[in-house]
């Protein structure tokens, strides 16, 4: 599932390539979440905001989108930034957030998977959330 979704960014990155010095050189990368708002249950066909908390590391890192995967009742979710090359960097660690609406269809529980990084193997590791749905 990650390896899918590296694969897309390296596409991107290979693709955004271009020999003019005036275009803005960019790629995309994935940034870790370190928290979430998440509830503690849904209800069947109520919707949820849910908030992802991650760190911008500089200004020339900017919110492309969320990456949300799901198989089954399992969701995986990430974010997406674009990154600019030519701009004047600058290191800001800002927290920054991002949201989503969920709606759960089905009764059970659903696993959300948000990306925290990669270990010291270089394997991902996950904030994970079993979130039970009340009918």
């Amino acid at each position: 599932m990650m390896k899918k979704l590296l694969l897309a960014c390296i596409a991107v990155l290979i693709l955004s390539c271009s020999t003019q010095d005036d275009t803005v050189y960019s790629y995309q990368t994935l940034l870790p979440i370190i928290a979430v708002d998440v509830p503690d249950e849904f209800l069947i066909g109520e919707a949820y905001t849910i908030t992802l908390f991650y760190i911008k590391p500089t200004n020339c890192h900017s919110f492309s989108d969320i990456y949300y995967s799901k198989d089954q009742n399992e969701r995986t979710v990430s974010i997406i930034s674009a990154v600019y090359t030519n701009a004047n960097c600058n290191e800001i660690n800002a927290e920054t957030e991002a949201t989503f609406n969920f709606k759960a269809t089905s009764a059970g529980v659903y696993k959300f998977m948000f990306w925290n990084g990669k270990d010291e193997n270089n394997e991902d590791i996950y904030l994970s959330y079993d979130i039970p749905v009340l009918e």
